[in-house]
């Protein structure tokens, strides 16, 4: 069993997210201006999505004024589009090593997907919605109602971890730890054994007033995010919570940690990056705002290794802004929100949303435009 040694950045299955060149540019202008780049955006109507085209009815073909496109801009390419669930897909995972992609979803199932031919391979009632998925070494964690199904797909070893009430709608893990954030505000801490490949309840982190959203570690330090506004940050080795942050006006829906920084974003239409001074005092160095609520982020690094920040919102699209300038380089578009990306190996990631679609797509080498 993998789990054991390693502590994940995020909720991600593969690659790291690498962030060098912040160190100190948010601290020298800690209120950089949002710009949209000129070559990667077009007209106003050529933005937005053609919803006909969408529906597979578009007479207007290349006369339409809207966009026949599920993205906008250079440097990334769509592979497939994997239909099979019915409703919000919760989770994607791909196994380091292994290539066979899998997915859980609110219609209570869980699919295992062929990674070269994208063809669905085994499908799996789980008997409830699934509201979290994520991998580590050889285990697929499903997070469930009041429970965490575990599954190694070396030994096809079951578990089902009691311990979250409610529904869990965050997992990650950090060194040996499994963490659940619960649908009553609690988080579950599970302690792996290698040798027994068990896990053994550690703890139970409380605090929040209402579900916990999101989870991210790094720095030995564990930060979740909740319905009740707030994120709250945790010693891993004592369980104790030692901070909270209280600066965001709605849920927050979605934390990546990187090189000290802490990405935050909530319904209230912001991203917020935050850094840790002496004691703990964490202090928001940028606001990103926006005319939408942000449902998800996720950081990871484009072909020529340049971080990427992908920020999901409601009205069904996902931005990738370049950072720290947070200049817009494209777009991803969806028939509904997107609730879940996942980064990849050898470039690929995936996007699944609220309509049951899950699409791989891959970063191109010397996008067009670059130097």
């Amino acid at each position: 069993m993998n789990v054991h040694g390693r502590e994940r950045k995020r909720a991600g299955n593969n690659g790291v997210f690498s962030y060098s060149k912040a160190n100190d540019i948010f601290r020298r202008n800690p209120n950089p201006p949002p710009i949209s780049s000129p070559s990667t955006l077009k007209s106003p109507d050529q933005n937005k999505l053609c919803k006909y085209w969408m529906a597979g009815h578009c007479h207007r073909g290349d006369k339409c004024w809207y966009l026949h496109s599920w993205s906008l801009g250079d440097g990334f390419t769509m592979l497939a589009k994997l239909e099979g669930h019915k409703k919000t897909i919760r989770g994607i995972a791909l196994p380091s090593g292994h290539d066979k992609l899998y997915s859980g979803s609110s219609d209570g199932t869980a699919r295992i997907w062929d990674g070269h031919t994208g063809k669905c391979l085994h499908f799996s009632n789980l008997g409830d919605e699934a509201g979290s998925l994520i991998t580590e070494g050889a285990w697929v964690f499903i997070g469930m109602k009041n429970v965490v199904k575990a599954l190694n797909i070396h030994s096809d070893l079951e578990l089902n971890l009691k311990g979250p009430v409610g529904q869990v709608y965050a997992m990650i893990v950090a060194g040996d730890m499994l963490f659940a954030g619960a649908q009553n505000g609690g988080i579950i801490a599970w302690r792996a054994s290698c040798d027994t490949d068990s896990f053994q309840l550690a703890a139970s982190l409380e605090g929040h007033n209402g579900a916990v959203s999101c989870l991210a570690v790094g720095d030995k330090m564990l930060f979740s995010g909740s319905l009740d506004k707030t994120i709250r940050v945790w010693d891993i080795d004592t369980f104790q919570c030692i901070k909270t942050f209280s600066g965001h006006a709605d849920v927050v829906t979605s934390l990546v940690h990187c090189n000290g920084y802490l990405f935050s974003s909530s319904l209230d239409c912001t991203i917020k990056v935050l850094f840790a001074t002496e004691g703990q005092n964490w202090v928001v160095l940028y606001t990103h705002k926006e005319e939408n609520g942000v449902l998800i982020l996720c950081g990871m690094n484009d072909a020529e290794t340049k971080p990427v920040l992908f920020c999901s919102y409601n009205d069904d699209t996902v931005r990738l802004y370049d950072l720290p300038s947070f200049c817009e380089r494209g777009r991803i578009f969806s028939k509904r929100e997107v609730r879940v990306i996942e980064r990849g190996p050898k470039n690929l990631f995936f996007t699944g949303d609220a309509s049951g679609s899950l699409t791989v797509w891959k970063w191109r080498q010397n996008p067009q435009g670059s130097s």
